[in-house]
């Protein structure tokens, strides 16, 4: 993976303090996030199903949402022997554990942490994909894996050029195995996506970018 230049904060924390008065703390535990929506539920089963639970890294499901409340806390578990987490203000990104975004929230890393902030596209076809990926490459040094698969509209796509030009690597379902191929479609169009895959060869290749050495 390329070296990352220095990273300078240009948005702010949810509290009153600037985030530029924060040191920036190289962050080294790989982050693969998947974003996806209508259909998406399949893939994340299919995914997790086909990841080891000592994977080294930490799965942030960040679901297409917008006012629906998710229950795939309650429902992933049943495909991971990785413990899943709803997301929550200031919780730690650990390595080995699934994460997922609430609903009604834009999510952000900052210090090691999960930020949450009321959702910034209220109306129309939410952007939550994208926010997490800018975040992402504006405030976290360790490995990142930006996956997108089945859902309605782009979301995601727009950062994905982003998330390569900071050494990250990018993922599309395979448009055929997508129960709603806009989203694969839409990333694929961005001209920055690095493989097109079906949910359990992309459980594969992101292995062998988190644990090259383990790789078959």
């Amino acid at each position: 993976m390329a070296t990352r230049p220095p990273l300078v904060s240009q948005t702010r924390d949810p509290g009153d303090a600037k985030e530029d008065d924060y040191p920036m703390i190289a962050q080294d535990v790989p982050i693969v996030c998947v974003g996806g929506s209508a259909g998406g539920q399949d893939a994340y089963q299919r995914l997790l199903q086909n990841l080891p639970s000592d994977l080294g890294a930490a799965i942030v499901i960040v679901n297409h949402l917008r006012t629906v409340s998710t229950h795939l806390h309650e429902i992933l578990p049943h495909h991971t022997d990785m413990p899943v987490e709803l997301i929550t203000e200031g919780l730690d990104i650990q390595p080995n554990r699934v994460f997922i975004i609430p609903s009604q929230r834009d999510l952000h890393v900052l210090k090691g942490e999960f930020r949450l902030k009321p959702i910034s596209k209220p109306r129309g076809w939410p952007d939550v994909i994208t926010v997490f990926l800018c975040s992402l490459t504006e405030h976290w040094h360790g490995k990142l894996v930006a996956v997108i698969v089945s859902g309605y509209d782009g979301d995601g796509a727009d950062a994905l050029c982003a998330i390569r030009d900071v050494g990250g690597t990018t993922i599309a379902q395979l448009p055929a195995s997508a129960g709603q191929p806009d989203m694969p479609d839409s990333a694929i169009a961005s001209g920055c996506v690095d493989f097109i895959l079906a949910p359990e060869q992309i459980a594969d290749q992101i292995i062998k970018i988190i644990r090259p050495t383990h790789a078959d």
